[in-house]
């Protein structure tokens, strides 16, 4: 294969990727990322997730289980992320795969840039394997994140109504968008009261990146505040298998239905 044709590829791939990111934590990113990835599914989609909070991952904790390999084995040269790959099957026969990451190491939360290069390349080629790739990263503008979320797929913004949460998805969207002026983002409002409430924190966000970065992020999805999420993040069971007819089910799908 040429240079050329192998670029080409290359950018096919990146397409495929779903970035999930904050500014600020504690917005609800990784029950997102899980549920989206569950969503898509459900929806007939070939999926995986990737935990790529480094050193903190999560992925795991919230759907109840206890890999036996991990991004740690990808980064020692010993597995690929293919091999790695964990099955998560759910009771109605959906099923997606999860690249687990590993929690507690400092060491992957201070890898170097051309490391991390070399990660996304790998996961860019392990998208090919995929109809949809969901990165969920860490919250933050660290180098991992922005490392991460270069590329030319869907990247989604999570926040939540606080004027906290605005700020700092706004400095995550001025630093990626100033590494790539064609960033395809677009903003999940989550844990609100009502549409209304969404809707109206969504417009502040709009107007601030409209007035200062002269860009107009889409809203992707507005995600009701639901009792029944707190019950399946406990229960370690996705919110789509535990409370199928929940208002934040319901939101998720509807999220989820933008990228059939």
């Amino acid at each position: 294969m040429t240079d050329a044709a192998q670029t080409n590829e290359m950018a096919q791939l990146e397409k495929r990727l779903i970035t999930v990111a904050s500014g600020k934590g504690g917005v609800g990113k990784t029950w997102l990322s899980v549920s989206l990835t569950h969503a898509l599914s459900h929806a007939g989609r070939k999926v995986a997730i990737f935990d790529g909070d480094l050193g903190l991952a999560n992925v795991d904790i919230q759907l109840g289980i206890m890999p036996e390999r991990d991004l740690g084995d990808v980064i020692s040269g010993a597995m690929t992320f293919p091999e790695i790959a964990m099955p998560y099957r759910d009771t109605d026969g959906s099923s997606f795969d999860i690249l687990p990451g590993k929690s507690g190491s400092g060491a992957l939360g201070s890898m170097t840039l051309q490391t991390l290069g070399a990660m996304k390349r790998n996961l860019i080629r392990t998208a090919a394997g995929y109809d949809h790739l969901v990165l969920d990263l860490a919250a933050g503008v660290d180098p991992a994140v922005t490392t991460l979320s270069d590329h030319s797929g869907r990247i989604l913004v999570v926040m939540t109504a606080d004027p906290t949460s605005l700020t700092d998805a706004y400095a995550f969207i001025k630093l990626t968008t100033m590494r790539n002026a064609d960033a395809n983002i677009s903003i999940v409002v989550n844990n609100v009261t009502s549409k209304k409430e969404g809707e109206k924190a969504f417009e502040a966000i709009k107007r601030a990146c409209e007035g200062f970065l002269k860009i107009s992020p889409p809203l992707a999805a507005i995600i009701r505040n639901d009792s029944k999420v707190v019950d399946a993040i406990r229960a370690q069971v996705p919110i789509l298998t535990r409370h199928p007819q929940s208002n934040a089910a319901a939101d998720i799908k509807a999220l989820a239905a933008t990228f059939l």
